[in-house]
């Protein structure tokens, strides 16, 4: 498997970047914006195999080799409300199609709900997006991320409301988009 184009797109996300998001509620008919600034550090061999341990997953080979994060962001809404949070991921590619990559995506903490939670992931090297799907308890949210070059990302959220098992996604309840830049 050829992570090249994987591993470029990591390497170009680390750093600092600032947010501007906004999000339609769509239960209640409600637009709110955000601004948000968050630091992208590589995630250490230590950590990674913490992030394994805490999803009690079984680890990986070389582990050490594969891209993880350690992410600490805060946002604030335009109401004036402020939410921090520290997390750590890393992304274990399962197969490849093509220039199309798939796999498991681990966090150490979840955004909707606080506990370790593994979720998939799927990378197109060609478009250079990053589709993180995640099952919680009552939504399931399809976040892309899309490289337009190394200092700026576009950023798209759509959360539903989580249908029964092998039921398709269809009740959309938040839509969210962003603009990232990285700080220079």
């Amino acid at each position: 498997m050829d992570l090249t184009k994987f591993h470029k797109f990591f390497e170009h996300c680390l750093g600092n970047w600032t947010t501007e998001r906004t999000y339609h509620y769509l239960t209640h008919q409600e637009v709110e914006r955000s601004h948000t600034e968050f630091k992208i550090n590589a995630l250490t061999s230590a950590l990674k195999l913490k992030v394994v341990a805490d999803n009690q997953y079984i680890p990986p080979p070389q582990v050490e080799t594969l891209p993880g994060f350690a992410l600490a962001f805060h946002t604030v809404s335009e109401k004036g409300e402020e939410v921090s949070q520290k997390l750590n991921l890393l992304f274990v590619p399962k197969k490849e199609n093509g220039l199309i990559l798939e796999g498991d995506y681990l966090r150490d903490k979840a955004y909707e709900e606080s506990r370790p939670i593994v979720s998939h992931f799927c990378f197109n090297g060609s478009t250079q997006e990053l589709l993180m799907t995640t099952r919680y308890t009552r939504v399931v949210s399809v976040d892309s991320i899309s490289l337009i070059n190394p200092n700026l990302r576009i950023r798209r959220i759509y959360n539903y409301q989580r249908p029964p098992e092998d039921q398709p996604l269809e009740n959309l309840i938040l839509v969210g988009f962003g603009v990232e830049q990285k700080e220079r």
